[in-house]
């Protein structure tokens, strides 16, 4: 059944214990395509201005349009049209993107390409964890990268709390394996809801994934599409994606993560529009995949 509201699955508390409904329900959500918000809550002198003497609480719901599910028992979201912001007064200092990623159990990281000219240098590795002296709530887990175009990090922030909202409003009008065969609904089906102006989602499975590699769905909310008429092929883009290797719990590591756009045909063709974070510049990686399509 679909809804055309928010529904909280999930709460954690501060130390990131399960306070009502589960992860299962999370996970449930995000194989049907949901759509993910998540609120947290934290101090203005302990998160915006350390050591201020401005203890404001400031409520924050963060929209996750890119979702992940890993291995089909681990959830986890990425906030993918963020920029680095300080409530309520301005933008950060430096142009970036803000790739926060938060999993199923309150672990985060960040992901931030500048787009100002940084140091164009290839990835240096893992740095030492360091937690920031005025933030005691901040907890870093590890870090990467640190004097490059695209440092990362991964961490736990002790929010005041953690709820996880889904809008379960997606239905699967198709799907096929990595060949382009059939496996649920039929063409004939989504093309006539793509005719109709609906909105649509998709789910690729196993992108580039490597051996050893865990089995993943990304999920991604989709832009614009074409279908050519003579030739039965349906093409459709999708909105910015970041691109992480898969992991339990899903983690930013040195050169494991990327981003950029996705072009999608129901022959199970995958063209990935890369932007290599370190150096900004773009390539085309080609794959074959299983696709769910979803609209609403």
């Amino acid at each position: 059944m679909t809804s055309s509201a928010f529904e909280k699955v999930l709460v954690l508390d501060s130390g990131r214990h399960v306070v009502s409904g589960s992860p299962e329900a999370l996970r449930a959500a995000i194989a049907r395509g949901a759509d993910l918000r998540i609120y947290t809550g934290f101090h203005h002198n302990e998160h915006i201005e350390p050591g201020s003497d401005n203890p404001e609480l400031i409520d924050e719901v963060s929209d996750f349009r890119v979702t992940w599910l890993i291995d089909g028992r681990w959830g986890a979201g990425i906030m993918n049209l963020r920029m680095p912001v300080t409530p309520p007064v301005d933008f950060g200092e430096r142009p970036s993107w803000s790739f926060f990623m938060y999993n199923e159990d309150g672990q985060q990281a960040i992901a931030r390409p500048f787009l100002d000219n940084g140091p164009k240098v290839p990835p240096t590795g893992e740095c030492p964890a360091v937690d920031p002296s005025d933030m005691p709530k901040y907890h870093t887990i590890s870090m990467f990268d640190q004097n490059t175009n695209a440092p990362s990090q991964n961490f736990v922030y002790d929010f005041t709390e953690f709820r996880y909202y889904v809008r379960d409003r997606w239905q699967e009008v198709y799907s096929h394996d990595e060949n382009g065969n059939p496996l649920v609904g039929s063409l004939d089906d989504l093309v006539e809801a793509f005719r109709e102006g609906r909105e649509f989602k998709a789910s690729i499975r196993d992108f580039d994934r490597q051996p050893g590699d865990l089995s993943s769905e990304l999920f991604s909310p989709m832009g614009s599409g074409y279908y050519n008429t003579e030739r039965r092929i349906f093409s459709i883009t999708s909105q910015p994606i970041v691109m992480v290797k898969p992991s339990i719990p899903m983690r930013y590591g040195s050169g494991n993560w990327s981003y950029g756009n996705l072009l999608l045909r129901n022959d199970g063709q995958v063209v990935f529009w890369r932007c290599n974070p370190y150096t900004l510049e773009y390539e085309k990686v080609r794959r074959h995949c299983a696709i769910r399509y979803f609209v609403s």
